[in-house]
């Protein structure tokens, strides 16, 4: 882990937490891919209220990134970087974009949590997302829907 805020954390965590200690180090992740979104969604899994979050599969693909799997650890970070929480992967669903429904977009919990904030917020992260891949995004393109739950803050 090569961000020291994260792995102090994780130190933090592992003190407490025995049980984990030969466990892969987490993987570290801010949400979003602007300041103002990352700091406000890292401050929204502190609080609990975002519990979800939503992968393109060709993004990761396309970035050579493994599935997310339950049990995963990730150090939730702010848009510095500064570590914010701990969480751990419950469930993982992959789905066509069409196919996410209202209850996952409140699981995501961020915006207003109805469905077409969801997709267009979405979609919009996607088009930037696979643009610099020469893709679009599409009604089918597969989501890879991750829950969590913070097992873990300072």
């Amino acid at each position: 882990m090569e961000n020291t805020s994260a792995r102090n954390m994780w130190g933090d965590y592992l003190e407490e937490h025995l049980e984990d200690a030969f466990r892969e180090a987490p993987k570290t992740i801010h949400f979003c891919n602007n300041e103002q979104d990352a700091n406000e969604c890292a401050r929204l899994v502190k609080e609990g209220v975002k519990r979800a979050t939503s992968h393109s599969l060709l993004g990761l693909q396309y970035r050579k990134e493994p599935l997310p799997k339950i049990g995963d650890f990730m150090v939730v970070t702010d848009w510095e970087g500064k570590a914010q929480c701990i969480v751990e992967t419950t469930k993982v669903t992959l789905k066509p974009f069409f196919a996410v429904d209202a209850e996952y977009a409140r699981t995501e919990g961020e915006g207003d949590k109805s469905l077409e904030s969801w997709k267009k917020s979405h979609w919009d992260y996607y088009t930037a997302e696979l643009e610099e891949f020469e893709r679009v995004p599409r009604e089918s393109m597969i989501i890879v829907c991750q829950e969590f739950e913070k097992v873990f803050e300072r």
